[in-house]
């Protein structure tokens, strides 16, 4: 197979192509379809998730993606964070009033887990289904990873699918623990330290 070629978003264009991309590789993320069950809901209101919790990316050139768009990153620079206020008026919104309580009890406890230190958040990855098991995941992570280890930087993320751990462990992230409450399933907060 040969070698993915990762690209840096630089445009408009490409920014609705990674929305796209992450909304078909989250299509059976437990934590999203645990936020919006309908299909048709979560085809809605996935996008401005996307762009609520990691859009912040392209505006900082720390977006990447697969020559193609089969696969995407959303990483966020030290002291850049979620558009927490869009976050939560489309969750207020859109999500039932039991799982909004839930969810921000655990979007909460994310916030107990990221480091005090400088870090990159990584907010959203997803590779598309038709594209999963062929390496895509691992060359984004490496792509980026290799720069934070050059400039000496931390990585953090959630994971929230429990079949993606592996994959970050394999990268050197760390399990920190695990966040559940109530309905939710369950967060896997993740460090990496620069090598």
């Amino acid at each position: 197979m040969q070698t993915p070629i990762i690209k840096s978003a630089a445009t408009a264009s490409d920014e609705a192509a990674i929305v796209d991309v992450l909304v078909r590789a989250n299509l059976a993320d437990p934590a999203s379809r645990w936020l919006w069950p309908d299909p048709q809901q979560f085809l809605l209101h996935f996008p401005s998730f996307v762009k609520a919790f990691g859009g912040r990316a392209f505006a900082h050139r720390s977006a990447y993606y697969v020559d193609g768009y089969s696969g995407a990153t959303l990483w966020l620079p030290p002291n850049v964070n979620p558009d927490e206020d869009s976050l939560i008026t489309l969750v207020q919104r859109t999500v039932s009033d039991q799982i909004q309580k839930d969810f921000f009890a655990v979007f909460e406890q994310m916030g107990r887990y990221h480091p005090s230190e400088p870090h990159w958040y990584l907010p959203l990855m997803g590779v598309d289904p038709s594209q999963q098991g062929k390496g895509l995941g691992s060359a984004l992570l490496q792509y980026t990873l290799m720069q934070f280890d050059r400039d000496n930087k931390l990585a953090y993320l959630e994971s929230s699918n429990p079949r993606n751990i592996p994959l970050y462990k394999r990268h050197g992230f760390e399990l920190l623990g695990s966040i559940q409450i109530g309905t939710s399933p369950s967060i896997a907060p993740m460090l990496r330290r620069p090598k």
